[in-house]
């Protein structure tokens, strides 16, 4: 295990010598310049935790060969470029944080082929497409509890088919340019907790199976166009990931 701290400059590369590293933690430090591609030679890898630093450029692909991946953390840095859908090659993957950074482009599909994911957030990004393209692969997503979408350019509706990702229990949808009516299917996933719709372009009515549903605490739906007499469901507070939930 290495944790570092007061680390600043260019990723330390000599790390990636260390081939029975388990836990590489060096978040919150200096960190600058890009992940070297050398990265890929640590297969034992189970958790990297990268988040608060100033990295940049594009992710190498080759963090696709670390196999044993549970936690990735690359969150609060200048990352640029498209998400690499080789991190869909990391079957263990539980936990990817990639919020706060300036990815571009689509959220790869392929993904929704995790099939231990079970916590996503591509928050404050400059991430495009719809969520109907997220979800296309039969069976996407099949743990998937949290999906953080949240602060970046995605168009399109809410689509039906989302309610086939019955695990989830936390919609992050907030400040994107997503317009359309919200479909009652939605209301049939059995455990969704929050349902963050504010500040998009959505319109209609909220479905009455919302105000009905047994688990849902908090809608958020204001900064919209939907009909009056719609109302949002719970305390409006801002939900905070703390460094706690990325513990092992």
């Amino acid at each position: 295990e290495v944790y570092a701290v007061s680390i600043v400059g260019p990723f330390p590369i000599a790390v990636t010598n260390l081939l029975d590293l388990t836990r590489l933690d060096l978040h919150n430090n200096k960190l600058t310049g890009p992940i070297p591609p050398q990265i890929g030679r640590l297969r034992r890898l189970r958790m990297l935790n990268l988040r608060w630093n100033k990295l940049q450029d594009v992710l190498p692909p080759e963090i696709g060969e670390l196999k044993k991946l549970t936690h990735l953390s690359l969150s609060f840095n200048n990352f640029k470029g498209e998400i690499p859908k080789e991190l869909a090659n990391l079957p263990e993957l539980r936990y990817l944080y990639l919020q706060e950074n300036r990815f571009t482009g689509r959220i790869p599909p392929e993904l929704g082929t995790l099939q231990n994911l079970r916590h996503m957030d591509v928050g404050n990004n400059h991430l495009v497409g719809t969520i109907r393209e997220l979800i296309r692969i039969e069976g996407c997503f099949p743990v998937l509890r949290n999906l953080y979408l949240n602060n970046n350019y995605l168009t399109g509706g809410v689509p039906a088919q989302l309610a086939n990702v019955t695990n989830l229990e936390i919609l992050y949808l907030s400040y994107n340019k997503m317009s359309g009516v919200i479909p009652t299917a939605l209301a049939d996933i059995p455990k969704l907790t929050y349902l963050y719709l504010d500040h998009n372009q959505f319109s209609g009515r909220i479905p009455n199976a919302f105000y009905k549903h047994p688990f849902l605490k908090e809608l958020y739906i204001e900064g919209n166009g939907f009909r009056p007499g719609v109302d949002p469901i719970g305390a409006h507070k801002v939900l905070e990931l703390s460094d706690t939930d990325f513990l092992v």
